[in-house]
C-alpha cells in the first residue's frame, strides 16, 4: 500500500496543464462500441477509472491500444454482451457501458456497479431510460439482463433528475434506436455536450446538449472517428484549491472559460484574484482567506458537487464560518472527519457543513475514503504546518493523472512512497498527541452522518 507524504507550507507557484476529463472520457469510451470501428481518443488521461473501462472494452472483444495520452479503440470484434462483477465493481461508472451494448447486441447482462460510497446513487434512471426505449429488464441478486424483441425504438425520456450518467446512457441507446428520441431534464454538463461532439463526428444526429432536452435521431450507421476529449474542470478546481490554502500563484491551462464560473466566483469572495483567459484561468492567493458562500451545490451550472471537497480544504483556515449545502450526495462530507484530524473546525449535521477557520492546520495521518475526499485532504495538506501521510490513495488515482508530480512542479513538498514500517513516533503522531489546539478541534467535531469505511 502506498500513500502520499507531504510537507506542507510551501507556496505553490506554477502552470498546470490539466489532463483530460474522467467524466468525459469514460462515457466516451463506452460509446466506440457503437462504431465497430477504429477510435482513436486524444487527451486520454491514466487514470484507474480509464484502466477499467478498458478492461471492459478488451473482455467484450474490443481491441485498445494505449500510446501516451492517445487511446485507440477497434470495437469491429466486439463478441460479448456481459461485463462479469468484478469488472463492475471497479467503477460506478461502468454502469454507462449498458446502453450501448445493448444498443449493438439487442442484450446486455452485467451486475450492480461499485465506485465510491457516497450515499444513494441509484441506477433506476438509466433502467427507466432503457425502458422507455422498449428495453426488457430483469434485476435478480445484484445482476442485470437486459434485451430487446424487436430492437430499441424512439421514445420522449423525462428523466426525474437531471442525472448525467442516465443522460449519457440515454443518447447512447438512443443512437442504436430505431425513430427520434428526445430526452427531457436532461444534464447539461460540458462533458455531455463532449460526448455529443464524439457521436457526431461518428455519424449520429444529436443535438441540444448543454441544454435541458437533447434530441437523437437514431437508426443511422455509425463510424469510427477521431476525437480530443477537453480538460477536466474538477481537477483544475482542485489545483486552484490548493493554491488559495497555500498561498502563490498558479495558472490551470486548457478549461474552457466558464466552466470553473462557481469556483472563481467563491474564490475571488474570500479574497483570491483571479485572472482568467480563453482556457487559462490564474489565481493568486496570500494565503490569508476570509469566509465565502454559502455554498450549495447543484447540477451545471451550479456549484459542482465534485468540487465541493477540495474548496471546503481550502477554507478551514479562511477568517469566519462558510457554510456548505450539499444536494447531490448524503455521504459527501466523509473528508470533513479527516480534516478535523488536522485541526480544521468543522461541523456536519446532515446535508449541511460549517467551516469555521482556525488560524493553522497541522500534519496528522489522514486515509482517503474516496475520490474527491482524498483531494481535499492533499489541499489541507500542503496548508498544513508540518508533514502528513495520505494512506487510500488509489482512491485519488482514480480521477486524479500525476497528482504528486504536478504538485511538486509548483514547488510542493510531496512524494509518493510505501508509508513508513517503523514504530516509533512519528512527527504527525506527535502533533495529534501533544498539540492541545488540534486535540480541541478533533473534540468539538459533531455530525449526525454515520461514516461508512473505505469503498
Amino acid at each position: 500500500m502506498r500513500a502520499y507524504l507531504i510537507t506542507g507550507g510551501r507556496r505553490l507557484e506554477g502552470l498546470v496543464p490539466i489532463h483530460g476529463a474522467k467524466n468525459s472520457v469514460l462515457p466516451i469510451l463506452a460509446a466506440t462500441i457503437l462504431t465497430g470501428g477504429e477510435s482513436v481518443i486524444h487527451n486520454c488521461p491514466d487514470l484507474s477509472d480509464v484502466d477499467a473501462s478498458i478492461a471492459i472494452l478488451r473482455h467484450l472483444g474490443c481491441r485498445v491500444s494505449r500510446a501516451g495520452e492517445t487511446v485507440t479503440v477497434d470495437s469491429a470484434g466486439l463478441d460479448r454482451c456481459d461485463i462479469p462483477e468484478k469488472l463492475m465493481r471497479e467503477m460506478r461508472s461502468s454502469v454507462i457501458f449498458l446502453g450501448p451494448i445493448l444498443a449493438r447486441t439487442g442484450q446486455a447482462r452485467v451486475s450492480m456497479p461499485g465506485g465510491c460510497e457516497l450515499g444513494p446513487r441509484p441506477v433506476d434512471l438509466h433502467l427507466a431510460a432503457l425502458r422507455r426505449l422498449g428495453a426488457e429488464i430483469s434485476e435478480t441478486g445484484g445482476s442485470l439482463r437486459c434485451r430487446t424483441r424487436r430492437g430499441l425504438r424512439g421514445a420522449e425520456i423525462h428523466l426525474a433528475l437531471p442525472s448525467v450518467g442516465a443522460t449519457e446512457n440515454a443518447m447512447l441507446a438512443a443512437c442504436g434506436s430505431r425513430g427520434t428520441t428526445v430526452i427531457h431534464n436532461a444534464a447539461c454538463e460540458p462533458e455531455i455536450l463532449d460526448l455529443q461532439c464524439f457521436l457526431t463526428a461518428c455519424g449520429a444526429r444529436v443535438r441540444g446538449a448543454g441544454s435541458p432536452v437533447i434530441e437523437v435521431e437514431g437508426g443511422i450507421p455509425l463510424h469510427a472517428a477521431e476525437h480530443r476529449v477537453i480538460a477536466d474542470r474538477i481537477c483544475a478546481a482542485t489545483y486552484l484549491s490548493a493554491a488559495a490554502l497555500a498561498g502563490g500563484e498558479v495558472t490551470v491551462e486548457g478549461v474552457a472559460r466558464g466552466q470553473l464560473a462557481p469556483v472563481t466566483e467563491l474564490f475571488t469572495a474570500a479574497g483570491c484574484r483571479i485572472r482568467q483567459e480563453a482556457r487559462r484561468v490564474t489565481l493568486t492567493s496570500g494565503g490569508a482567506l476570509r469566509r465565502a458562500g454559502p455554498v450549495r451545490t447543484a447540477p451545471y451550472p451550479g456549484f459542482p458537487t465534485d468540487a465541493q471537497p477540495p474548496v471546503m480544504a481550502a477554507l478551514t483556515r479562511a477568517a469566519g464560518s462558510t457554510v456548505f449545502v450539499e444536494t447531490i450526495f448524503e455521504n459527501r462530507y466523509r473528508h470533513a472527519q479527516e480534516l478535523a484530524r488536522l485541526g480544521a473546525d468543522i461541523r456536519v449535521e446532515g446535508r449541511v457543513a460549517v467551516v469555521t477557520g482556525v488560524p493553522a492546520l497541522h500534519g496528522a495521518g489522514l486515509e482517503a475514503a474516496d475520490l474527491r475526499g482524498g483531494a481535499a485532504l492533499v489541499v489541507a495538506a500542503l496548508g498544513a504546518e508540518g508533514e502528513s501521510v495520505i494512506t487510500g490513495i488509489h482512491h485519488i488515482r482514480r480521477g486524479y493523472d500525476g497528482l504528486p508530480e504536478q504538485l511538486a512542479a509548483l514547488g510542493a513538498q510531496i512524494a509518493e512512497r510505501p508509508p513508513a514500517a517503523e514504530t516509533e513516533e512519528k512527527p504527525w503522531q506527535r502533533s495529534e498527541s501533544t498539540n492541545g489546539a488540534t486535540q480541541g478541534k478533533k473534540e468539538s467535531f459533531s455530525t449526525s452522518t454515520s461514516w461508512s469505511p473505505s469503498c
